[in-house]
């Protein structure tokens, strides 16, 4: 039988259990008190109950190095891992013959655009490609002063005109103006327009005899009036005039470059963003962002001045994806990718619908916000503001010197940009997956901040400007200039060694590609290839007033029909 344990006499122990519990108490406040100060010295969580919307559960500040591609987290967001195997290529091969054993002396082809800055762009570059279907001297193109955006600047004042009259002298003949014949000017020049994705047949056929009768053709309305295929050799003419040609006059080039430098200089790297969401844009497009009556009123207001517009289901359209996402998706779309709140943001737009109250959220999203009018001041501004074009250069200029560039929508700009950036390195290109997107947002107070990110990044695949996300031959010609970009490896096999020493530090890295016998990407590598032939969108031009000094906006995007008589009526 074990002994009986023994008993301590009463209060033996209280005085040590009371000690014990003061101590605990006083470490317990400690630690309180630490935990408190903490709390107060670190950054607040982001509220997203003032945001528009519904809301997220457990929203944090993501960690701004984390990134992905193709749905898995990655350590830099700011370009892509397969861009070494692929470089800008549109020199032409020996069988271009050279300009002068070509072009007719009795032949001068002018063209006048139509449209914004960008939408003149692809005019510009297809008139040098129709001239050389033609074998005409091209004068140099008329710029549109009389359209929606009311801008009276020349050529010469929005571009280079002796770098593009010289860059392209073995391709295409390009005189400033119409030469003097038997002591007289030619005549006024015939005028006509031809239909829209005219190949070179059709111009074969129906200007080439017009051209030889009358010796001078003027076509008008010149925007989107060649095809988007051609053989090799002209589409990577097209490459040469857009990519080398035109260069922007120097007075643009350089408040441009002083723009980048600013925002280097405040953030090392940065994204622009051509956010698209002024009036005119929405009203076309026929979405509704749940502003009520009175956003149905305005809007709708606006909607008249295009008497053929078709009457759109704005439910649907968003559900389509043809609508531009507001200022807050765009915002809560980039911090899912993985950017953080500290990420210096350059916004490319004109006047926003509903000002600054929707900007609110994406400036709490990202602080760092920024355009050219909080960047230069009104008088490094003035010899620009004035016209809508120059401005639209300024913001053209920032985008594609931008680290990453996100496109709210698939206008000229967009594809312009897209292309070029996709030529020059394929740098980081982001194109909203509205479609997908929209239906995360609706559904985004049902999930936790984790689940909502990741699904972004899903979403996502496929439209970060990753090499080989358009399959070649797809989408519009200048959003996927697949014929002027190759294979490092190959690329290096056929260039000259001239070509390979000159003086760019990236050369040396070509070689070293080249030398290790770096083999090209597999298939599993790659980004899953969309199907982006649906994305061929006609032009539209837009009626009415705007701002001289808004970014120009392209209406192109966000109507299709199969009826090329509408698309047609739409387009002019």
């Amino acid at each position: 039988m074990p002994p009986p344990r023994r008993r301590h006499p009463p209060g033996r122990c209280q005085p040590l259990v009371a000690s014990a519990l003061s101590i605990l108490s006083f470490a317990t406040l400690l630690v309180l008190i630490f935990l408190a100060f903490l709390s107060y010295l670190a950054p607040p969580l982001l509220d997203h109950r003032s945001l528009a919307g519904a809301q997220l559960r457990g929203v944090s500040n993501p960690p701004s190095h984390l990134t992905f591609v193709g749905g898995r987290v990655k350590n830099d967001l700011w370009r892509s891992k397969l861009s070494k195997f692929y470089v800008g290529c549109s020199n032409a091969s020996n069988k271009f013959a050279a300009a002068n054993a070509v072009t007719h002396r009795d032949r001068y082809l002018m063209i006048g655009t139509s449209g914004g800055l960008n939408q003149q762009r692809t005019g510009i570059i297809d008139a040098v490609v129709a001239a050389r279907i033609l074998n005409a001297t091209l004068v140099v193109p008329k710029l549109d002063q009389r359209s929606f955006w009311k801008d009276a600047s020349n050529f010469g004042d929005i571009f280079d005109v002796d770098w593009f009259i010289s860059f392209l002298s073995k391709d295409v003949k390009i005189v400033k103006a119409l030469p003097k014949k038997v002591g007289k000017y030619f005549r006024s020049p015939y005028t006509m327009r031809v239909p829209r994705k005219c190949t070179p047949r059709c111009y074969q056929n129906r200007v080439l005899p017009v051209l030889m009768k009358k010796h001078v053709v003027q076509l008008t309305k010149f925007d989107y009036r060649l095809a988007n295929k051609l053989e090799t050799e002209m589409q990577k003419l097209r490459c040469r005039v857009n990519y080398h040609a035109l260069r922007f006059s120097h007075p643009i080039q350089e408040m441009g470059e002083k723009l980048i430098r600013r925002m280097k200089e405040k953030g090392n790297r940065f994204i622009a963003l051509h956010l698209r969401f002024e009036p005119d844009m929405l009203a076309f497009s026929g979405c509704y962002y749940g502003g009520g009556e009175k956003e149905i009123r305005e809007l709708g207001a606006i909607r008249k001045r295009w008497k053929t517009l078709h009457i759109s289901n704005p439910d649907k359209a968003r559900r389509q994806g043809r609508c531009p996402l507001t200022p807050e998706e765009v915002g809560l779309m980039l911090r899912g990718l993985g950017y953080g709140n500290d990420v210096h943001i350059y916004v490319a737009s004109g006047e926003i619908y509903g000002g600054d109250e929707s900007l609110a959220p994406l400036k709490t999203l990202f602080p760092n916000f920024y355009s050219k009018e909080t960047l230069a001041s009104k008088e490094e501004l003035e010899p620009f503001s004035s016209f809508s074009s120059r401005m639209a250069a300024l913001d053209f200029i920032v985008c594609d010197g931008s680290d990453a560039f996100v496109a709210n929508n698939n206008g000229n700009m967009a594809r312009i940009l897209a292309g070029r950036r996709r030529y020059f390195g394929h740098k980081r290109t982001i194109r909203p997956n509205a479609k997908k997107l929209y239906s995360l947002f609706l559904n985004r107070a049902s999930m936790s901040w984790d689940e909502f990110a990741l699904k972004v990044r899903t979403h996502q695949r496929g439209f970060m400007g990753e090499p080989k996300e358009v399959r070649p031959g797809r989408g519009e010609f200048h959003e996927n200039p697949s014929t002027c970009i190759c294979d490092a490896a190959e690329a290096a096999k056929r260039a000259s060694s001239a070509w390979l020493n000159q003086s760019n530090p990236d050369d040396q890295h070509k070689k070293n590609i080249t030398s290790k016998n770096v083999g090209k990407p597999t298939s599993s590598d790659l980004p899953e290839e969309l199907d982006w032939s649906e994305l061929d969108y006609g032009e539209y031009a837009p009626l009415g007033k705007s701002s001289s000094n808004n970014t120009e906006m392209d209406y192109d995007s966000f109507a299709r029909t199969e009826d090329s008589e509408i698309e047609d009526i739409l387009s002019d």
